[in-house]
């Protein structure tokens, strides 16, 4: 069996703690710094609501990893290990799960990128979902009974949220994108091509997210040995999937109206039939014959000085 020693009272296999914590640290600030910049100098191109609201991830993370360097730092060099810090080490940690899991709903429902703000019944449920999963959160780390199994339904209900609104968003961005096909309307076709892209790419990142949680409260192994180990792969993990979410809703410069979007989500997710106009006189009318709906309105016209009478078709295609 491996034997620890100790360096001023403190574990030596924590020894590695302080330069990961370090490197990571800048690694987090960097990014936040980037996206902040990016975010700003971008913010005529798209709404950049989301990108502002995801920006309070990282920072968050570079406030968690700051107080861990800051504590593991004073444990080996001060043999001062402050319990106010581990204290913020934990707060900040339970902060930026919570706001991780809370961008995640708000990327799922759409959020600025299939409409400019969520409903009310969304929000409530965003902010429920976002404070039981806080309070679980807190007792979970607390070692409160019970608390683990409540975590684990409060995950099993937030995952499901999210990728039922990710399957339904893919859905409609379906219709829409065989709605523009069918009737020949390029214009949208970019920009909504862009949008079924993104929810796929975070579809995906969603469900590595789901086996990399189950993988980490399947090891619960506490044990000090090649902590640091586990620490890297974990601080890693969490590194790369963030970057790859922040790279798929960065601010940048989007397709042609990408911004279209109605002020709110629709109750339901019908696409209005086409209906086309045309103009002919009321003895074509009276011969015109159509399955489809249609309304007939009379309307004069001149002819050379001579008033006749047209009609105004509109003609409503059944979907």
């Amino acid at each position: 069996m491996e034997e620890s020693h100790s360096i001023n009272g403190v574990d030596d296999s924590y020894r590695h703690l302080p330069v990961l914590y370090l490197t990571f640290l800048t690694i987090w600030s960097l990014s936040a710094c980037s996206w902040t910049v990016n975010t700003f100098k971008n913010r005529h191109f798209q709404t950049t609501s989301l990108q502002w609201t995801l920006a309070s991830v990282p920072l968050i993370k570079a406030l968690q990893l700051t107080l861990s360097f800051l504590f593991w730092h004073s444990c080996f060099h001060h043999q001062i290990c402050s319990l106010w810090m581990s204290f913020g080490v934990y707060v900040t940690g339970v902060l930026f799960q919570t706001a991780s899991f809370v961008s995640f709903l708000l990327i799922s429902h759409g959020y600025c990128i299939t409409c400019e703000r969520l409903s009310l019944t969304e929000r409530r449920t965003t902010a429920s979902l976002g404070c039981v999963f806080y309070l679980t959160l807190v007792g979970y780390r607390a070692s409160v009974p019970y608390f683990a199994v409540l975590l684990i339904l409060n995950y099993m209900i937030s995952f499901y949220v999210i990728f039922h609104h990710i399957s339904q968003n893919l859905s409609v961005l379906r219709e829409q994108l065989s709605f523009i096909e069918d009737e020949n309307v390029q214009a949208m076709h970019d920009a909504v091509y862009a949008k079924y892209i993104m929810f796929k790419k975070f579809q995906g990142a969603m469900q590595i997210v789901a086996m990399a949680e189950t993988v980490i409260y399947m090891n619960m192994d506490n044990s000090s040995n090649n902590y640091w180990i586990r620490l890297l792969i974990r601080e890693w993990a969490q590194f790369c999937i963030f970057l790859y979410i922040g790279w798929t809703f960065r601010s940048q410069d989007m397709a042609p109206r990408f911004s279209v979007m109605p002020t709110l989500k629709p109750r339901d997710n019908a696409i209005a039939p086409p209906v086309y106009s045309m103009e002919m006189d009321s003895k074509s009318f009276k011969e015109f014959r159509s399955h489809e709906w249609n309304i007939g309105v009379p309307t004069p016209y001149s002819d050379y000085g001579r008033q006749k009478e047209s009609v105004l078709v509109i003609i409503q295609h059944p979907r």
